[in-house]
C-alpha cells in the first residue's frame, strides 16, 4: 500500500504549470478550423447529392446501379472534362482528384482537432471541439441545399448538361477565405511549451516534425510500439463516426432515390433536414460530454446504433414523407452522438509531441479502409444481394466495433491533455487550481509521513 502511495505521489502544481487560455485567440482558432471544415464538406455535400448525375456524366455506358457504384468509387470534385469530351480519361482524372482530396481531408481533420484541443480549456474542450464538426455539417447542408435549388431551377437534364459544375466553381473562392484565416493563426500553447522543452533538452527534433528523417522513423516506431492500443481505439472510434457520417451524408440521398425509387426532391429535402438537425444539436452534445464524459456519450450512441439502425431503415423504406423523416431523424441523432464528441476525444488519446502524427495516421487508415469506402461497399452490396437493408446491417457492425473501442477508452473530460499541463479560462481559476493542488499534495505527503512513522495507523484507521 505504501509503495502504491509513493508511486502515485503527485507534485504540487506551480503557477507556471497552468496555462490560461487567450479567449480571442481561442475564438479565432475555433472559427478558422470550423470554416476550413465547412469548405471541405461543402464539396462533399455537393458530390453526395450529385452522385447520380455524376455517374451519368462520367460513366454513361453503365447501368444505373453500376453508375452509382462507379461514382462513389471516385467520390471526387468536379473541375473536369466529361466522358463525352475526353473519353476514359474523364473518370481517371476524377479518381486522381478524389485521392488528393481524400488525403487533404484526413490531414485537415487531424490537424484541426489537434489545434482546437490544444487551445481549449480543459473543462470546455468538448463544447469548443464540437464547433469543428458543426462546420462540417453546415458545409454539407450548404452544398446539398445548393444542389437541391439547382435541381428545382434547372431540372435533371439541365443539371446533367452543365449545372453540375456550378457548385464546384463556388467552392474555390470560399476555400481561399479559409486558407487566409488559417495562415493568421499562431502555434498552440502546448506546442510552444513542448518546443521549448525540446530545445532546452538539446533535442534535434521538435513537435510537428514527426515525418522527417531519423526522428520521423523513431516517432513512427514509438507510435506503433508504445501507443498501439491508443491507435486501435482511435481507429475504432473513427470507424464508428465516419461509417455513420458517410452513410447519412453521402449514401443516404442516393439510396433513397436510386435504390428505393423515391422522389428526388423529397429525398434531398429529408436528408437536408437531417443535417440541420445535426447542426442544431451538435454543440449541445459537445457541452454534454464536458459534463457527463466522453465515454457515456460514445457508449450510448454505440448501443443505440446497434438497436435502432434496422428500425430507422425500415421507416425510411416505407415511402412518403412522415415515416422516412422519422427514420432520417433517428440516424441524425445517432450521428450527432459521435460528431459532437470526436474532436475532443481523439486528440486526448496521444501525448503532445506525437499527437498530430499519431492522430493523422490512425484517422487516415481508418477513414481510408472503412469510412470513405462506406458508400462504395454499401451500394455494391445492395447491388449484388438485392437486399435494401444492407445499410442497416453495416451500421450495426460499426456500432459493435465502436462499443468495444469505447470500453477501452479512458475518460478524459475535464482533464489535461496527455503530455500537457492544465488549461483554464481565467487567472482566478488558475490560482484556485494551484492552491487545491498544493493542499492535496500536502495531505498526501502527511499521510505518507504518518504511515512511515506509525505503520499500525493504517490498521487502526481501517478499523474506524
Amino acid at each position: 500500500m505504501l509503495r502504491t502511495l509513493l508511486r502515485r505521489r503527485k507534485k504540487a502544481l506551480s503557477s507556471g504549470d497552468v496555462t490560461v487560455s487567450d479567449r480571442p485567440q481561442v475564438r479565432r482558432a475555433v472559427t478558422a478550423a470550423a470554416l476550413g471544415n465547412t469548405m471541405e464538406w461543402f464539396d462533399f455535400g455537393v458530390y453526395a447529392y450529385l452522385a447520380g448525375t455524376m455517374g451519368k456524366v462520367f460513366f454513361p455506358s453503365s447501368s444505373p446501379g453500376a453508375q452509382v457504384v462507379a461514382a462513389f468509387a471516385t467520390f471526387a470534385v468536379g473541375f473536369l472534362p466529361t466522358y463525352a469530351a475526353v473519353g476514359f480519361l474523364a473518370p481517371l482524372l476524377l479518381l486522381v482528384c478524389r485521392l488528393f482530396q481524400g488525403f487533404s481531408t484526413g490531414g485537415e481533420y487531424a490537424g484541426a482537432t489537434t489545434y482546437i484541443a490544444e487551445y481549449a480549456p480543459d473543462k470546455r474542450r468538448g463544447f469548443l471541439g464540437s464547433w469543428l464538426d458543426f462546420g462540417t455539417f453546415v458545409g454539407y447542408a450548404l452544398g446539398s441545399g445548393l444542389v437541391t435549388v439547382l435541381t428545382l431551377i434547372l431540372g435533371e437534364q439541365g443539371l446533367q448538361d452543365w449545372g453540375w459544375r456550378i457548385p464546384f466553381f463556388i467552392a474555390g473562392p470560399l476555400g481561399l477565405i479559409g486558407l487566409y484565416m488559417r495562415m493568421k493563426l499562431e502555434e498552440t500553447p502546448a506546442f510552444k511549451k513542448e518546443a521549448a522543452y525540446a530545445a532546452s533538452e538539446g533535442k534535434a527534433d521538435k513537435p510537428g516534425t514527426e515525418g522527417a528523417g531519423e526522428s520521423g522513423r523513431g516517432h513512427l516506431k514509438e507510435i506503433f510500439t508504445r501507443h498501439w492500443h491508443a491507435v486501435l481505439i482511435c481507429m475504432g472510434l473513427v470507424l464508428l463516426y465516419n461509417v455513420t457520417n458517410y452513410m447519412v451524408t453521402s449514401y443516404l440521398p442516393t439510396y433513397m432515390t436510386v435504390t428505393l425509387g423515391q422522389n428526388d426532391t423529397t429525398s434531398q429535402l429529408l436528408v437536408l433536414a437531417t443535417m440541420l438537425l445535426v447542426v442544431l444539436t451538435i454543440t449541445a452534445v459537445g457541452h454534454t460530454s464536458d459534463r457527463w464524459g466522453r465515454r457515456p456519450v460514445f457508449l450510448t450512441g454505440s448501443v443505440a446504433m446497434i438497436v435502432l439502425a434496422v428500425p430507422a431503415f425500415l421507416l425510411i423504406r416505407e415511402g412518403g414523407i412522415l415515416l422516412p423523416a422519422v427514420g432520417c431523424a433517428v440516424l441524425g441523432l445517432l450521428l450527432v452522438c459521435f460528431a459532437g464528441t470526436a474532436a475532443s476525444t481523439l486528440p486526448a488519446l496521444f501525448p503532445t509531441r506525437l499527437r498530430y502524427g499519431a492522430l493523422s495516421i490512425a484517422f487516415n487508415i481508418s477513414v481510408s479502409l472503412f469510412g470513405g469506402t462506406t458508400p462504395l461497399f454499401t451500394s455494391a452490396l445492395v447491388e449484388a444481394t438485392g437486399n435494401d437493408m444492407v445499410p442497416a446491417y453495416y451500421l450495426m457492425a460499426a456500432g459493435v466495433i465502436g462499443f468495444v473501442s469505447t470500453l477501452f477508452l479512458h475518460e478524459t473530460a475535464g482533464k489535461p491533455l496527455r503530455g500537457s499541463g492544465p488549461m483554464v479560462e481565467t487567472p482566478g481559476e488558475a490560482e484556485r487550481l494551484v492552491a487545491h493542488s498544493r493542499t492535496a499534495a500536502g495531505r498526501q505527503a502527511r499521510d505518507i509521513w504518518i504511515r512511515l512513522r506509525h505503520p499500525w495507523a493504517r490498521h487502526s484507521h481501517r478499523d474506524d
